[in-house]
């Protein structure tokens, strides 16, 4: 819409927005109305009109089976148009159109904002299963009129009222018709279920609906007055009331066709089975959260017996060996300490590679500094876990083995991510400007325990490639071509 709005039309900025606004909204008007809604503005020059955005009823036959979005028709061609733009009303006017042997009720209501008219919604109507209508349709169509009417006084949508539609209750999922007293005038069978659902053992017509909805709602003390005057329709709002046998969500929205309130429109919809599967979801979250965060103590404690041990062995060789072993089980252990703080089993990664990175360069023999470039992104925790205990293993057979206890130098470790959504691909190279390898060193072979650790991580778990070579400019290079998910953020329940 922005595109052919700027392409086409002489609108602002701000009066762009509230189209936008309206669009967001206009769902609403086209289920209640059972018809096709077509959004035109007039171009720059007046002479013809452009089509910019177009919404389809869930209540109805469609009357256009084709896309009229881009759409341009001269002055002229569409005299409800014309009409509804110079004169600033709704113009029912005119027989029906026929198209492909369907007839269609066309109406035009003029878009007005602070006295402007910026464009005219074309409202079409398919007219080839119309019956006598019941009280609900009934109940429909006035509620459309009053919207009708509403937007082309400028008084609808509400200004900083932007709804997710998503996640609002629909005309479908229930609606209830107020007066200009909070009380029932109608309630779809939907609106009732749900009512019945929180307690309500009468009927809801008649009743005032503020005061029922707060008698349901569970209170230790006086009537919540606040909740009466938002379930009484007086300010457009959305809120939920939980009752002891479910959870309704309303939407409530005034009606305004000719200045003064004359009642209200009441949406709402049953989410106790959505309301139930959050808390299971919030519930199961924290116990994960909290398994990783025991793992985490878990290993710190594993971590600290090996390090007490180590320093109460005469062996030099068995004291390096468990000071390995305390590096690998510590960068698990930041694995875990980072799942313990997540919503999901999706990490990002290079908040661990700096502190394993950090871990790692304590035990430099000389002075040696570590770096980063580039970025791992988010990964699963199946490739997190494995990949620090690589990262930790490079790391330290390259401070160890590269650099002498006088040494100073850097080691760099660059990542980055490519390859197609399908079959995406993490790069990770680990560079010293150290000393490099030994003459006829092969890195596939050696049976340095490091290296076979990163080789099984590696090529068995990860499913990636490992490379170990001395670089060109000196010191050593190692590469680790790896496959990794794409990240996909986790889903809202309440749109599911």
């Amino acid at each position: 819409m922005n595109d052919l709005v700027r392409q086409h039309a002489a609108l602002s900025d701000t009066d762009l927005e509230w189209l936008h606004l309206l669009v967001s909204e206009w769902q609403l008007l086209s289920d209640l109305s059972f018809a096709d809604l077509v959004l035109w503005v007039p171009t720059r020059d007046g002479t013809r009109y452009v089509s910019v955005a177009q919404m389809r009823p869930n209540t109805g036959p469609t009357s256009y089976q084709d896309d009229m979005v881009g759409h341009l028709v001269p002055r002229g061609r569409r005299p409800l148009l014309d009409v509804a733009l110079d004169e600033g009303r709704i113009v029912r006017e005119g027989d029906p159109e026929w198209r492909e042997e369907v007839p269609v009720r066309v109406e035009s209501i003029p878009v007005s904002r602070e006295g402007r008219v910026l464009g005219v919604i074309a409202r079409n109507t398919n007219l080839l299963t119309v019956r006598t209508p019941s009280r609900l349709e009934l109940t429909y169509l006035q509620s459309a009129s009053d919207l009708a009417q509403m937007i082309a006084a400028g008084s609808f949508p509400f200004p900083g009222q932007q709804v997710d539609m998503d996640a609002s209750p629909r005309v479908g999922d229930g609606l209830i018709r107020l007066d200009a007293d909070g009380a029932v005038q109608y309630a779809s069978p939907n609106a009732l279920s749900a009512y019945h659902r929180l307690g309500l053992a009468a009927d809801l017509v008649g009743h005032h609906l503020g005061t029922t909805t707060a008698e349901l709602a569970p209170s230790r003390g006086p009537v919540d007055e606040a909740l009466v005057k938002m379930a009484s329709g007086w300010a457009p709002r959305e809120f939920e009331i939980e009752g002891s046998g479910g959870v309704i969500q309303l939407r409530a929205i005034p009606l305004k066709p000719k200045g003064p309130r004359i009642g209200s429109l009441v949406l709402l919809r049953d989410v106790t089975e959505l309301r139930r599967r959050e808390r299971e979801l919030i519930t199961k979250d924290a116990t994960i959260r909290e398994i990783h965060h025991r793992v985490k103590n878990n290993l710190q404690t594993v971590a600290a017996l090996l390090r007490l041990q180590a320093r109460r062995i005469e062996s030099e060789r068995g004291r390096a060996a468990l000071e390995e072993a305390v590096r690998r089980v510590g960068s698990i252990a930041i694995v875990h300490e980072t799942l313990s703080q997540n919503l999901d089993e999706r990490v990002e990664f290079d908040e661990i590679a700096d502190r394993v990175l950090a871990m790692v360069a304590e035990i430099s023999p000389g002075k040696v500094t570590g770096r980063r470039t580039g970025r791992f992104g988010v990964l699963d925790a199946e490739v997190a876990t494995p990949l620090s205990m690589v990262l930790t293993e490079v790391l330290q057979n390259a401070l160890e083995h590269g650099f002498g206890p006088l040494d100073t130098g850097t080691v760099e470790v660059s990542a980055v991510r490519g390859g197609s959504v399908q079959e995406a691909r993490l790069l990770v190279t680990v560079q010293d400007d150290g000393v490099g390898l030994p003459e006829g060193f092969d890195p596939h072979r050696s049976g340095n325990l490091g290296l076979q650790i990163v080789r099984t991580l590696v090529e068995g778990e990860l499913g990636g490639t490992f490379d170990m070579a001395t670089a060109a400019e000196g010191g050593t290079r190692v590469t680790l071509d790896l496959p990794v998910r794409p990240h996909q953020p986790r889903r809202d329940p309440r749109q599911a």
